[in-house]
């Protein structure tokens, strides 16, 4: 039973996770969009709000908490300069989730990901 468990597995081990999410959620804050699986979107999304919820204010202990999961100290700095002061007024729900069909060639279901 899987009582209190969350999060999907992706047929990855957990370190392979981390680094999928983090990979990812780079590339949404540099990129602003990005086109994936719908089940990595999802959990991709609340990584993404958390780091955006943590980047509405800009102090030191929350720069840490954000290059802590993100490993990246440019990508920090844009989250925290750019898109951070961006939905400071927002309460919440800074991703969009566009589904766009099928893949060619596995037929998954792809997702476009994006900041609104």
């Amino acid at each position: 039973m899987r009582h209190r468990k969350h999060g999907r597995i992706l047929s990855r081990t957990p370190a392979h996770r981390r680094a999928l999410a983090s990979a990812l959620t780079r590339s949404l804050i540099v990129r602003g969009h990005i086109t994936t699986t719908v089940a990595k979107a999802k959990e991709v999304r609340s990584t993404v709000e958390r780091l955006i919820s943590l980047a509405r204010t800009n102090t030191l202990q929350r720069r840490r908490m954000i290059l802590q999961r993100l490993n990246d100290r440019t990508t920090t700095n844009a989250l925290l300069t750019t898109i951070g002061p961006k939905y400071a007024s927002r309460p919440g729900g800074y991703t969009r989730i566009v589904k766009l069909g099928t893949r060619a060639g596995d037929g998954a279901p792809l997702a476009r990901l994006e900041l609104v």
